[in-house]
């Protein structure tokens, strides 16, 4: 039996100066990418498609590191992202694994507004094989929860800043 767990997260991010470029803003899909993950890590392999190697994750005694193909889909003042494979460096065999995430970016009345949901099923690893499935899918919820607060603080912080320092650019 696979392991199941998932996370959501929403954004409603007020932005007071120059509101109204948010929409022209988000076009610019590799700048916005750069500043909501980290620029490091993401990879641009052709026009709305990336890699993106996820900073290394502790699971117990396993390190793993998940490297996801992503595909944006831009719209105007809209910009949504797309899980499309997902490899995990570090886990060793594993029968299945299969990571979902959908989300959303876009500019609204009174900033940015979006939502992110990402999803995980996997076989239970033979090094966890003694640790209680729900143990697991707890810990699993907990660490997708994380991957997405880290990612709504970014947006918070970084995106902001990008998208201040593009309206003076402009």
């Amino acid at each position: 039996m696979p392991l199941a767990f998932s996370a959501t997260q929403q954004l409603k991010l007020p932005i007071r100066h120059q509101s109204d470029r948010l929409v022209h803003y988000l076009n610019e899909e590799e700048r916005v990418l750069q500043a909501m993950l980290n620029a490091t890590q993401l990879e641009r392999l052709a026009p709305q498609h990336y890699t993106y190697t996820v900073t290394r994750l502790q699971v117990f005694q396993l390190q793993i590191q998940p490297v996801v193909e992503l595909r944006t889909h831009p719209s105007p003042g809209r910009l949504e992202l797309e899980a499309l494979d997902c490899q995990l460096d570090g886990l060793g065999l594993v029968d299945d694994f299969q990571l979902t995430l959908n989300s959303w970016l876009e500019a609204g009345e009174q900033g940015l507004e979006g939502e992110a949901s990402l999803s995980v099923q996997v076989s239970q690893p033979p090094l966890l094989k003694l640790i209680p499935p729900r143990v697991l899918e707890t810990t699993g919820r907990s660490m997708l929860s994380g991957i997405l607060l880290g990612i709504k603080a970014r947006v918070g912080q970084q995106v902001v800043e990008d998208f201040q320092r593009w309206c003076r650019q402009e």
